[in-house]
């Protein structure tokens, strides 16, 4: 499949609005990985299908997780959109044909992190975050806080908006992302 032919396919999956965030996180990833020496071509492919499965409803993410053998733990049971990541890797992987290990553990881990993340992932999970078309007031100030820091560091500092903001919503806070952010930590 050329990335055409899957932004074609995207476009009715995921719709105009999700599709322009998923070229804004495509162009963002391809950015990262240049500077940071990472294959390019993975990071295209893990960005073009990161969020495969974000329209995909609650019920029926709780379904094909189930079927694909994706554990699903009590938080994931109490907010299953977070199960979108890894539910769209096995979509990126049977429906899209891609069977490369790196870039479907990307995907699957762009929504919660985890603390073993390879360069690539992060790439993704920054890419998802910072990439230009989400206009709010924290991630625009994020943007400008991370110029010059570590990828490590951008990480750590969009963790903590992310906590941050799901705190003072009241919201769960699943521990893969704070075992992420506190891995990032500098002792």
């Amino acid at each position: 499949m050329t990335e055409n032919q899957a932004i074609e396919r995207l476009s009715t999956m995921i719709g105009e609005k999700r599709l322009k965030h998923t070229l804004g996180v495509r162009d963002t990833a391809i950015e990262l990985a240049k500077e940071h020496n990472v294959d390019v071509e993975k990071a295209r492919w893990a960005a073009l299908l990161h969020d495969c499965a974000k329209k995909i409803s609650n019920n029926l993410l709780l379904q094909r997780a189930e079927e694909f053998g994706i554990v699903i733990d009590d938080i994931c049971k109490r907010v299953p959109a977070l199960l979108h990541a890894p539910v769209g890797a096995e979509i990126a992987k049977r429906e899209f044909g891609i069977d490369d290990e790196d870039i479907l553990n990307a995907i699957s881990l762009h929504t919660l992190g985890h603390k073993d993340m390879t360069t690539l992932d992060k790439i993704i999970f920054l890419a998802d975050y910072i990439e230009p078309n989400r206009d709010c007031k924290a991630i625009n100030q994020l943007r400008e806080d991370i110029e010059g820091k570590s990828l490590d560091e951008a990480i750590q500092m969009a963790c903590e908006n992310t906590i941050k903001y799901n705190l003072e919503e009241g919201r769960v806070i699943h521990p893969q992302s704070i075992e992420l952010r506190n891995s990032l930590i500098s002792d």
